[in-house]
């Protein structure tokens, strides 16, 4: 009876080790995914494994070339703090207009879409006021982030005909 229940372990032990010669291994076919329990193959996985994406690259900016370019133009009057192409953001630091010196602003320009559209662009200003020697948030500029927003179309537009007439 022990001698069954030997041969039995045995052959369970065996049959769920993966014994093979090393020339063996490299012969294997790339689709191949590893272990049928864990799935984990010798190379073990990559974060791209987990997340599902595929060897891909990514091509060109996820934003607006036009309407990125544009604001980029117009956020450069003020001294830029903060771009991120991949969220389609530009910050700007804060900046005193030289006609309102106890008032600065800061620009938060977001470019949201693929395409050259009206609601493809918002921006955002904040406004401080100095009150003595410390600044404190007067709020957002609903008014002039409008303008702005319809300034960075216009330039987008300018761009885009200045590309199609050369």
């Amino acid at each position: 009876m022990s001698r069954y229940l030997f041969l039995l372990f045995f052959l369970s032990f065996s049959a769920c080790s993966s014994i093979e010669p090393a020339s063996d291994k490299s012969k294997r076919n790339s689709d191949d995914k590893g272990s049928f329990i864990t799935g984990k193959n010798e190379q073990g996985f990559t974060l791209d494994d987990i997340r599902g994406i595929s060897n891909q690259k990514a091509t060109g900016i996820p934003v607006n070339a036009l309407l990125w370019r544009a604001s980029l133009d117009i956020a450069s009057i003020l001294p830029i703090e903060d771009i991120d192409v991949f969220s389609g953001t530009i910050l700007t630091d804060w900046y005193s207009l030289p006609s309102k010196p106890s008032e600065q602003i800061k620009l938060a320009i977001f470019v949201l879409d693929k395409e050259l559209r009206s609601d493809a662009i918002r921006v955002v200003i904040y406004v401080q006021s100095r009150q003595g020697d410390v600044w404190k948030d007067a709020g957002i500029d609903l008014e002039l982030g409008k303008k702005l927003e319809d300034l960075i179309l216009t330039r987008a537009r300018e761009i885009r005909a200045s590309i199609v007439i050369q």
